[in-house]
């Protein structure tokens, strides 16, 4: 028995409709694509306002036990000086070292919010000026003068965003703050950062940008209080916002720099006396 040649036309149309039923059949059964990774925040884009959804560090704050010492610096002639909370919270006595072995008693203002706390004196060196106002970039440098491990040293950070700040213990409290990578130190500075809590965050134009309040040293990381709590602490307590000019600092000129401001006192160590 002989079936009848069915035309090459019909053939090829027959081909092609089955193959266009096939490709509308996968095609409405497939999986969307997997979505793209998050692009990365690029270096030298503007920081974000902070975040309840900000990654967390946490660290816990004992009593005082015994004398500390830390970092302060002028805000004011008048006597106003701003250090780290944690270095002065608890003290019978506060006062800031002037000479070998010579202090000047020092008020201490606790701010119950943040990691700052105000400290007074009768006069005071000239302020450090204050860049609190401006615009932070990732990726940007800050450089921190002060007196780590009791001694005078400075570092040197790049910018890496934010964090928020979980205190437990005593002064229990949740904050923003900003993280930064350390990139530099005093030669010869090895180990704890210990005892540059309080020193200024320095921007490239001599301003202050934030206290230093932290470390993590297996990390590389120096944690600074964020510049809208700074400026909130100072509002409160009745500081003047002095936007000065500062002195130029570079990764090749910030230990002369730092140098300066602790001979001048408007970079001070801070000692804590307790009961």
């Amino acid at each position: 028995m002989h079936f009848p040649r069915l035309p090459d036309w019909l053939i090829y149309a027959a081909v092609v409709v089955a193959l266009l039923i096939a490709a509308v059949g996968r095609q409405a059964h497939i999986d969307a694509p997997a979505a793209p990774p998050p692009a990365p925040e690029a270096e030298g884009a503007a920081l974000g306002p902070a975040s309840p959804f900000d990654p967390a560090v946490v660290v816990e704050v004992a009593d005082k036990t015994q004398p500390g010492a830390g970092t302060a610096f002028s805000i004011s002639d008048s006597g106003v000086w701003v250090t780290a909370r944690h270095v002065v919270e608890g003290c019978a006595q506060a006062a800031i070292v002037v000479g070998p072995g010579r202090g000047v008693a020092a008020k201490v203002t606790i701010d119950p919010t943040a990691e700052t706390a105000i400290l007074t004196t009768d006069g005071g060196p000239p302020p450090l000026p204050l860049g609190l106002n401006a615009g932070l970039r990732r990726g940007e440098q800050a450089f921190h003068v002060g007196f780590p491990q009791g001694r005078p040293g400075e570092a040197s950070s790049r910018l890496l965003g934010r964090e928020n700040l979980v205190v437990e213990g005593r002064g229990a409290r949740t904050e923003p703050v900003l993280v930064w990578a350390e990139t530099g130190r005093t030669d010869g500075l090895k180990g704890t950062l210990g005892g540059l809590s309080g020193a200024p965050a320095l921007d490239n134009q001599g301003r202050v940008i934030g206290v230093t309040i932290a470390e993590a040293p297996r990390r590389g990381r120096i944690y600074t209080t964020s510049p809208e709590t700074t400026a909130r602490t100072l509002a409160a307590n009745g500081g003047r916002l002095p936007e000065l000019l500062g002195a130029d600092i570079s990764a090749d000129n910030y230990g002369r720099v730092a140098d300066d401001l602790r001979r001048n006192l408007r970079v001070a160590k801070v000692v804590c006396l307790t009961a």
